[in-house]
């Protein structure tokens, strides 16, 4: 609505000034225009109607707060369903835990159509702000004041999602998307994400996995490999009251990647996960300049600068390797 208003402002506006600039230019040979105090109906006119407006914008702005206030979220029905979700800012790069079914992912949020999604937001690093610019406005993500937030997807679709709080070096690469689906695929991947990590066949994704619990373990998790289940950072790996401190075995720095191949989304939202035409087949030969997970391995700083992923210099075919078992893992 106020949209709405705005346009119709803008247009007519606009309309009267360029009216005016053609209508009463300056012609050769005409006379200057008549000098008059002032009309005083006319400046009580348009000072009165955009009062007017700004409380007819005003109205429409409080009750669209009030309308998304935590207080206002719809209760859980056979007819309005609800999930819970918590929303974790790292920097730079968004995680999502679902308590009641005990899965973790990172950079997709992933929900059903028409079911109220209740969002928990947590930071233990800087400020935050979740931001979903077609479903839902900003909220802050304090370290210490866990906000909340919930939202309806009444459309199917991939939304995407910002950072709308400046965070650091790398704010405006935190993205996120917000994947609405149906009930049944929604129960299906909930299904599949709570499995342990499938162990590999190949030959060469079996040196990736060798190589993964080398290298890569000690700050990315997998269910099945390096970790029991699944588990909520925003509860375990915090120093704030009631929860670990980093640093236990279980807080691990990076995303959990127990079935990093089914994401869309790698480095917090800023490469594709391009799995599609064979560009990450380990066997392609241009693995390195065409799959995005490649050129991430390869050099993690050139493609996000600043971001806390120091595996070191790893050769081609490590990378294939990791390239092989990370992407296998569906």
């Amino acid at each position: 609505m106020i949209l709405i208003i705005s346009v119709i402002i803008f247009v007519l506006v606009e309309g009267i000034l360029i009216f005016s600039i053609i209508r009463y230019r300056e012609r050769p040979g005409a006379p200057n225009p008549f000098q008059n105090h002032g009309n005083l109906k006319l400046e009580l006119v348009w000072t009165v109607i955009p009062t007017l407006v700004l409380f007819v914008i005003l109205f429409f702005t409080i009750r669209g707060l009030l309308y998304v206030a935590p207080e206002n979220e719809p209760a859980a029905s056979a007819s309005q369903p609800k999930i819970e979700v918590t929303a974790i800012g790292h920097q730079w790069w968004w995680e999502f835990y679902y308590p009641n079914y005990h899965v973790t992912t990172a950079d997709t949020l992933e929900v059903p159509v028409n079911t109220t999604v209740h969002v928990n937001l947590f930071s233990n690093n800087v400020i935050h702000s979740f931001w979903v610019p077609a479903l839902t406005g900003k909220t802050d993500v304090v370290p210490g004041h866990n906000n909340t937030k919930w939202f309806v997807a009444e459309k199917a679709g991939t939304y995407t999602g910002i950072c709308a709080e400046y965070c650091g070096t790398q704010h405006a690469n935190m993205r996120f998307n917000v994947k609405v689906v149906n009930n049944n695929d929604f129960q299906s991947w909930v299904s599949t994400q709570q499995q342990a990590a499938a162990a590999p066949t190949d030959p060469l994704a079996q040196k990736g996995a060798a190589l993964f619990k080398n290298q890569c373990s000690s700050c990315h998790g997998i269910v099945g490999v390096n970790l029991k289940q699944f588990y909520n950072t925003a509860q375990e790996c915090t120093d704030l009251p009631g929860g670990k401190a980093n640093g236990t075995p279980e807080c691990l720095i990076g995303p959990n990647l127990t079935h990093f191949g089914s994401r869309n989304l790698l480095a917090g939202g800023v490469l594709d996960n391009n799995t599609a035409n064979g560009n990450c087949d380990p066997n392609n030969p241009n693995l390195m300049q065409q799959c995005n997970l490649a050129k991430w391995l390869k050099d993690p700083q050139g493609v996000k600068p600043g971001n806390d992923m120091n595996i070191g210099e790893l050769t081609n075919d490590q990378i294939q390797q990791l390239v092989a078992y990370l992407e296998g893992l569906k």
